[in-house]
């Protein structure tokens, strides 16, 4: 039998313990900026994901961020681009939270030739991570604009950048990634134009983030159904919570994107996204919907990313707050 002595000394050890790392301990917080408070609604992309440690990453800004003024942003340390389309990039974007109606949103600033993107990088002075050869664009866009060109970070597929304590990893997407003219400058836009081209500027990706606290996120972009789910993102990175575009036509549909949690991520859970309609009223998910079919489908649980509610994950990939 032990001693009480020793039996007080281990709780003591194990107390220290358990006070020097509570940020491992701690969550992760996920908070939709979509274009209308509290839904999912057809054209919602932008999610910043805040580490135990206060490092925030702006995912994919699209339109529904009414540009770097959005007091929905705060702090942001790094924001990330799947790809180049307007409703990624951000070719123009809402005036205010609530433009419109939220199967039609109204997005009444043109940002282009610049993007949403791009201002909120300069505003904020963050990180600008970009994989294929979307760095040596968005580098002489931000030189351009009297910006610092070395905000913008390349990571290309097997790579991994560190952002705080945040690690960033870029994985394949089967996607397009063609650069609309309106990015460009009058004289290269009107060539392309006349040919029917846009730009192109390397392909299209995803991101796994790893989170100091255990939490691992894969971000998919738009893609259709690949091997690298299976391989690269469960079996390598072994991402425990996803982010999937279930829209279908342009990305998988919701029971492509079903088949790709149930049997290649295989995470703990996973935020629908991309729907490409009016997913929801009031909050509550509406009947018929594909994010409805999607949600039956799937074996784990299914978290709406609703506009300015924030979602809390542990380190295993399970939603603790706001779910």
């Amino acid at each position: 039998m032990r001693s009480i002595p020793v039996i007080l000394t281990a709780l003591a050890v194990a107390m220290i313990g358990a006070a020097a790392a509570p940020a491992g301990a701690a969550n992760v917080k996920v908070t939709p900026l979509g274009s209308h408070d509290g839904e999912f609604c057809r054209l919602d992309r932008a999610l910043v994901f805040e580490d135990p440690d206060g490092t925030r990453i702006l995912y994919d800004a699209g339109r529904t961020v009414s540009g770097p003024n959005d007091p929905r942003l705060g702090e942001v340390d790094a924001v990330l681009l799947s790809h180049v389309h307007g409703d990624h990039l951000g070719d123009r974007h809402i005036a205010g939270v609530n433009a419109g109606a939220c199967g039609a949103p109204e997005f009444a600033v043109v940002a282009a030739p610049n993007s949403n993107s791009v201002n909120i990088v300069m505003a904020k002075q963050a990180k600008f991570l970009v994989g294929g050869e979307m760095a040596s664009f968005f580098s002489q866009k931000i030189k351009s604009l009297g910006g610092d060109p070395t905000l913008v970070q390349l990571v290309r597929f097997g790579a991994m950048r560190k952002v705080g304590g945040v690690s960033v990893a870029s994985v394949p997407a089967v996607h397009s990634n063609g650069l609309n003219a309106a990015f460009l400058d009058e004289e290269h836009a009107e060539a392309l134009k006349a040919n029917g081209l846009t730009a192109y500027v390397g392909p299209p990706g995803g991101y796994v983030l790893s989170f100091s606290n255990g939490l691992v996120a894969y971000l998919s972009g738009d893609t259709g159904i690949t091997a690298e789910q299976d391989l690269v993102v469960r079996r390598h990175y072994k991402a425990n919570l996803a982010v999937l575009n279930i829209g279908g036509i342009f990305t998988t549909g919701p029971t492509e994107a079903a088949y790709v949690i149930n049997e290649l991520v295989k995470p703990a859970s996973v935020i629908a996204s991309h729907a490409n309609e009016e997913a929801t009223k009031d909050g509550k998910l509406l009947a018929g919907t594909k994010t409805e079919t999607f949600k039956k489908a799937v074996k784990v649980p299914v978290h709406l990313p609703l506009s300015g509610r924030t979602l809390e994950f542990n380190g295993n990939g399970k939603c603790v707050a706001g779910c």
